[in-house]
């Protein structure tokens, strides 16, 4: 196996992993609380241009260039999309369903268009470049280079999957899913709806914060075209594919929905000549929507769905020994 193609499946699995972190956070607001979120390309946009604005060099006529440490960044990124989230919930939060969806997509909407607009603080349609790298004195070494970042990202998923895991079975957890299923009973037990949904929003946006953050460093450089609407449709796929409510679905289907777009990328590029390629990249979209009905169809709980929980008191009640997951 050459080293080129091990320093890509490397940069593959980088790539996915970031949009593993953003289905982890899609996965607490939806999948745990059942929070219609549209505006993920808002929130992840927030975190790219805050972490790459805090860690950039300065530069001429644009405000930011702190040349912050990478870490710095992404702690900015963490705090600065949950608290727009937070924001944003408390004044959305007692919508409902489409009602929410459509609030949210107006939020992606605004923060697309002032990304593009505001100049002097994002770089307007240029972007923002130079924002560094992690390891980049490996640069020189693709294969050395492409395995440091993965590792970083394998272990920032790895320890976000844990907390997130901790989360689900703590009492925190299974109030977010009483007040999904049946919020009139969770609003009897005297727990607070609102309040639960708008903790579970903040901490969804601010996961999808630190993933936009991740990748505007792995890759080196932002523009608004890289959280047009699409993003979110890709996202909500990846996490339909893998399993709502399922944290291990949400990175699986990550990896599975990144794996057919970029490998139909590549098969447009060499089935379609150049004149061509523009119009014939509808087909990613095609292909992932038949691949996300063919899993509805075999799978309507994703390919890991939902585990469902039963409470141990129940098993002793009945006499019977129940295991819990």
């Amino acid at each position: 196996m050459s080293v080129e193609l091990v320093a890509y499946g490397a940069f593959f699995l980088t790539m996915a992993l970031t949009y593993a972190i953003m289905c982890l956070g899609l996965n607490v607001q939806w999948g745990q609380t059942g929070l219609f979120n549209v505006g993920i390309a808002g929130f992840v946009a927030i975190g790219a241009y805050v972490s790459a604005l805090l860690t950039t060099p300065d530069a001429a006529g644009r405000f930011g260039g702190f040349g912050l440490p990478i870490v710095a960044g992404w702690l900015g990124a963490v705090l600065a999309a949950g608290l727009v989230a937070f924001l944003i919930g408390a004044l959305t939060i007692r919508l409902r369903a489409d009602y929410l969806a459509i609030a949210t997509f107006g939020v992606a909407v605004a923060v697309q268009l002032c990304a593009l607009n505001l100049e002097p603080v994002t770089g307007g349609p240029f972007g923002i470049g130079f924002i560094p790298r992690p390891f980049a004195s490996l640069a020189g070494d693709p294969l050395a280079f492409s395995l440091a970042n993965l590792g970083v990202l394998v272990l920032v998923v790895l320890a976000l999957y844990l907390a997130l895991e901790r989360l689900l079975r703590s009492p925190w957890g299974r109030v977010l899913r009483a007040i999904r299923e049946d919020e009139t009973a969770a609003l009897a037990l005297g727990k607070s709806a609102t309040r639960f949904r708008l903790q579970a929003f903040a901490i969804g946006g601010a996961i999808m914060g630190l993933a936009g953050a991740a990748q505007a460093h792995f890759i080196g450089f932002i523009a608004p075209d890289n959280y047009m609407p699409m993003l979110t449709f890709q996202v909500w796929a990846m996490l339909i594919v893998g399993g709502s409510g399922n944290n291990r679905g949400a990175i699986l289907g990550a990896i599975l929905v990144w794996g057919i777009w970029a490998g139909s990328a590549g098969a447009i590029a060499s089935l379609f000549p150049p004149g061509e390629q523009a119009r014939a990249a509808s087909l990613q979209i095609v292909m992932i929507g038949v691949g996300l009905c063919a899993i509805l169809l075999l799978r309507p709980r994703g390919i890991l769905g939902e585990v469902k929980t039963v409470s141990r008191h129940i098993g002793r009640l009945a006499g019977k020994p129940v295991s819990e997951p």
